[in-house]
């Protein structure tokens, strides 16, 4: 009977927790080996180098996040408003990993200072705008409500998590919602 080897997807989920606590320098090989409970042997069989694995973490944080996400709403079918429901929803839910916030802060800080990393990270934002504007342009017949809905949904993804403003009244789940509704109608 042969030895379990830690599988690849582990590698790079492991390896974008690090990343999402603390920014592409604290993606380091034995650090990561030791979480996984394995000699840092075993990420040589996956990866030729750190900067391989850092490659494949943003792409997988691409494709889990993005294209990954927007299959999953579409597939349940609908009209926009029923789509775009079901986005919020998903992303709302989604304190994980993938979905949650950490992840995309800490890509836009590493952005900042690799043009790679900047190149790869338009290329999620566009796809991103162009599906809410796509999902939005069903009811909304004015190019500037749907590109003003866009962003603000878009905004509201990326800085929610750092707006400390609080909400008279209201919790922010509460104000989240309400903003859903405006969106939606």
């Amino acid at each position: 009977m042969g030895v379990t080897r830690t599988p690849r997807s582990r590698w790079i989920e492991e390896g974008l927790r690090m990343l999402s606590a603390g920014g592409p320098e604290a993606v380091r090989i034995e650090p990561l080996a030791q979480v996984l409970g394995v000699t840092k042997g075993g990420f040589y069989g996956f990866f030729k180098n750190r900067d391989v694995l850092l490659a494949e973490i943003l792409d997988t944080w691409e494709r889990e996040t993005t294209e990954a996400l927007i299959d999953q709403v579409e597939t349940a079918g609908g009209d926009g408003r029923a789509k775009l429901d079901r986005l919020f929803t998903l992303v709302a839910s989604g304190d994980g990993l993938m979905t949650g916030a950490a992840a995309d802060l800490a890509i836009r800080e590493w952005a900042r200072r690799d043009q790679q990393v900047a190149v790869q990270l338009k290329r999620v934002d566009n796809r991103r705008m162009d599906y809410l504007r796509a999902l939005f342009g069903e009811f909304c017949a004015d190019e500037e409500d749907v590109e003003v809905r866009s962003l603000l949904v878009f905004s509201l993804r990326i800085g929610s998590p750092l707006i400390a403003a609080e909400h008279p009244g209201r919790s922010r789940k509460d104000v989240l919602e309400l903003t859903r509704r405006w969106l939606l109608r």
